[in-house]
């Protein structure tokens, strides 16, 4: 069975999907654009996660496909630089949810059929930025996007819970990539290592968990 992961063309996207495949893994990553990213051994497929009609497609390429892990991974941080008194404009708002909530919701509604064949299990990439606990001011967008991303993670735990489904969401941590800085914690094969620890590990007893990507669980 294969593993599905989008945004997996660069960033902890990318590394988790390599990782995979350096597992012996069967892996499915996704892309937006044009141009089909050229690592091997990773099948391919375009998915814009904020449109219904990219995962319509994805979903009926992907017919009778059984997937054992889903990996909702994509996401944006569009914010940075803005001010409070002049900034976080409407159309920010608007392309961060669509791609941090409705798209996760979207991805895991297509695929849904092949994961029920598989009998997989659904990974969320939040943050911990997304926590009640943190709460240091700005990053209005992001932030708000990702406790949303952990809520809905929460709630489709519940209710998959009886189809046999776990959902786990995760802080993949402060990680050193585009979004994260040259200045992160750690590399993104750190986080890729541990985030693949965590994802073995889901299970119904553990569903709707939130943790962070060495294990350590983050409170709500």
């Amino acid at each position: 069975m294969s593993i599905l992961i989008t945004g997996a063309n660069r960033g902890v996207g990318l590394a988790l999907s390599e990782l995979a495949v350096s597992n012996g893994r069967s892996v499915i990553g996704t892309f937006r654009g044009p141009k089909k990213p050229v690592i091997s051994g990773i099948d391919w497929q375009n998915l814009e996660v904020s449109e219904p009609d990219s995962h319509h497609q994805l979903a009926a390429r992907l017919e009778g496909k059984p997937l054992s892990l889903l990996v909702c991974n994509a996401g944006v941080y569009l914010e940075k630089g803005q001010s409070l008194e002049t900034g976080y404009a409407k159309p920010l708002w608007d392309d961060t949810f669509a791609i941090n909530v409705t798209g996760v919701f979207m991805t895991i509604q297509a695929l849904l059929p092949n994961i029920l064949l598989g009998k997989g299990k659904i990974a969320i990439i939040s943050s911990q930025m997304g926590s009640d606990t943190r709460a240091p001011g700005g990053s209005y967008i992001y932030r708000a996007s990702k406790a949303a991303a952990l809520n809905l993670g929460r709630n489709l735990a519940s209710d998959l819970k009886p189809k046999g489904i776990a959902v786990g969401i995760y802080h993949p941590g402060w990680v050193q990539t585009d979004m994260g800085g040259s200045g992160a914690d750690i590399t993104v094969e750190q986080s890729a290592s541990g985030l693949t620890e965590r994802f073995t590990a889901l299970d119904l007893a553990t569903t709707g968990c939130f943790e962070t990507w060495d294990g350590t669980t983050h409170p709500f």
